[in-house]
């Protein structure tokens, strides 16, 4: 039995990918390698360079690999770019996504883990959010992955298709193999470490009249390694015949901008410039989750709650890859 990762070149997709075949999984990877990079990806495992929306691929996949399970992460992922290019994102997120369900429910599979986010709720009536507060996006990616959702619900009771939607909050830090590397690089913390490593003059802040405790953005960092856990918690989950399911994952704790900064200033021991922007379209200005359900029904727990040890392990992975990935593995 298999699992299909959509998205397993990516920053998360690659981590889970990761942690899949170090627990014995029989994995395989599709993804167009957009914004993912081939090197991410551990020898051995079966890799794809297409779209998740190519139906004769996904069948050709399924078949020749025996996949009776998908972990979907392939999307893209930038809020402000979303706003530009609202097109874009539907095409891509939801309108492939969908594309992918259809050809996946031919196939026989049924089981489907989501890489969703907290984007789908909107500027939150309460705070820590709840996984019942209403879904209202305040921008285009949260409104692509709120569709997909929908899908996912209604795919459930149509087809009995099994599904844990893990609404993630911001995803930081690296493992010793695997970190961020984005180009553009929109994320705090990777741009924090680049300019605390001169490859950045200094860090644009963006907002400083939020209503917030220091007029920054406030968010819920969680590890990229607590976040595959969780993914590998949930096929568990669906694998034993749990219902659908949707889920926070997040460490229940915000940070605004500044003090993400300040913590990296003493975790790299460096100086790191910053200067204003405004804000940006579609940011809210608190997000952070309550995970409880996910402890309660996963047993997660997440290993790295504290921000200075997730900036420590991407402050370490950025030192032993200051280019990040090759640029010849981006194809």
């Amino acid at each position: 039995m298999a699992v299909l990762v959509t998205g397993g070149a990516g920053y998360i997709g690659s981590v889970t990918v990761e942690l899949l075949v170090e627990r014995g999984e029989r994995v395989v990877v599709l993804d167009n390698l957009g914004r993912g990079h081939r090197a991410a990806v551990p020898a051995g495992v079966p890799f794809y360079c297409g779209d998740v929306g190519d139906r004769e691929l996904v069948a050709r996949l399924v078949r020749d690999h025996g996949v009776q399970a998908c972990v979907h992460f392939a999307a893209l992922a930038y809020v402000s770019e979303s706003v530009e290019q609202p097109a874009r994102y539907y095409v891509n997120n939801a309108a492939q996504g969908m594309i992918l369900l259809e050809t996946l429910l031919a196939a026989g599979v049924r089981r489907f883990v989501f890489s969703s986010t907290c984007a789908v709720y909107g500027e939150p009536e309460t705070v820590p959010i709840p996984e019942e507060h209403p879904r209202r996006p305040a921008n285009p990616y949260g409104w692509s992955k709120y569709f997909l959702e929908q899908a996912l619900e209604s795919c459930d009771r149509a087809y009995s298709l099994r599904f844990v939607a893990l609404r993630y909050f911001n995803a930081a830090g690296a493992t010793e193999r695997c970190g961020e590397d984005h180009d553009p690089e929109t994320h705090l913390i990777p741009n924090v470490l680049a300019a605390a490593l001169g490859r950045l003059p200094s860090v644009p802040v963006f907002g400083d009249d939020y209503p917030t405790h220091d007029g920054t953005a406030v968010r819920d960092y969680i590890h990229v390694s607590d976040l595959a856990d969780a993914h590998l918690r949930a096929l568990a989950w669906l694998r034993q015949g749990g219902h659908s399911l949707f889920l926070n994952l997040g460490n229940g704790k915000g940070y605004s901008v500044l003090e993400v900064i300040r913590t990296a200033r003493a975790v790299t021991g460096r100086e790191i410039p910053m200067h204003w922007q405004p804000r940006r379209p579609g940011d809210p200005a608190h997000l952070v989750a309550d995970a409880r359900r996910a402890r309660l029904l996963l047993g997660w727990q997440p290993q790295y709650p504290e921000l200075a040890s997730i900036i420590e392990s991407a402050w370490r992975w950025r030192l032993a890859h200051p280019d990040g990935y090759p640029k010849d593995s981006a194809r």
